[in-house]
């Protein structure tokens, strides 16, 4: 329970990634606050984890849109009455060549990955100000370091979510604010479910530990970053790949 004590706010956390962090954390201690579109899915996730004495609640919101994450922060602070950690793991993907990619889901990407990180982070750190501590870990991606061809949008997203954490880091250091990444390589999630199977051996050839990912294995990551066993690390981007990106 070596976070017993701390809030945690966790985006994207219906499924996948998302709602692994949310059990870790909730594992570990703290209290979490659940944000995603589907209230539905949220709504099991924290009644899995209240069941089992933690505690947790739901906010639905469209990471797309300002208002909206404004109002979940509100009522996120009004319940828990404040935030210390804070997991930016919002994503989607609208994949095409960039020659034929349109400028909506170039939009759509980038709102959802980065934008809603800047957004969300500017919601939290109020908080983590006023009491001299706090944690803000966002996930980004594989992709982020080495592109990929039909994901010149959330390549650029996940690229920008590092220069982010990096300039956060710089920003918040001096009063006990961590800001890290993340950085996932192929994970078995409903956003990799789709890939064929080719595709799908021609990733783990590249993957020297040879096997995708679990959420889990980023859960972990996520985990020890926002605990006190990571107070000297900002700013660092941690791949959890398998092996993928090496350097």
């Amino acid at each position: 329970m070596r976070l017993s004590g701390r809030i945690a706010l966790v985006t994207g956390a219906s499924q996948g990634i998302g709602r692994a962090c949310a059990l870790n954390l909730a594992e570990a201690g703290a209290g979490v606050a659940l944000v995603a579109r589907n209230l539905e899915r949220l709504n099991e996730i924290a009644g899995q984890i209240n069941s089992e004495g933690g505690e947790a609640s739901a906010f639905a919101c469209d990471l797309s849109e300002e208002e909206q994450i404004k109002s979940a922060f509100k009522a996120a602070l009004a319940q828990f009455g404040k935030i210390d950690i804070l997991v930016n793991n919002a994503g989607i993907t609208r994949d095409q060549l960039v020659m034929r990619m349109k400028r909506a889901d170039w939009d759509a990407v980038i709102n959802t990955n980065l934008t809603s990180a800047y957004l969300c982070t500017q919601q939290a750190i109020g908080s983590m100000l006023k009491q001299r501590w706090g944690r803000i870990i966002n996930i980004t991606s594989v992709f982020g370091q080495m592109g990929q061809a039909g994901q010149a949008n959330y390549a650029s997203s996940k690229a920008g979510l590092i220069g982010l954490t990096m300039a956060i880091a710089r920003e918040v250091g001096s009063r006990n604010i961590t800001c890290n990444a993340v950085a996932p390589g192929f994970i078995e999630t409903a956003m990799t479910a789709g890939l064929g199977e080719d595709l799908r051996q021609s990733a783990l050839k590249n993957i020297p530990l040879g096997r995708l990912g679990t959420p889990e294995d980023v859960a972990d990551a996520v985990a020890f970053l926002a605990s006190e066993e990571a107070a000297y690390i900002t700013g660092h981007v941690l791949n959890v790949n398998g092996g993928m990106l090496m350097g």
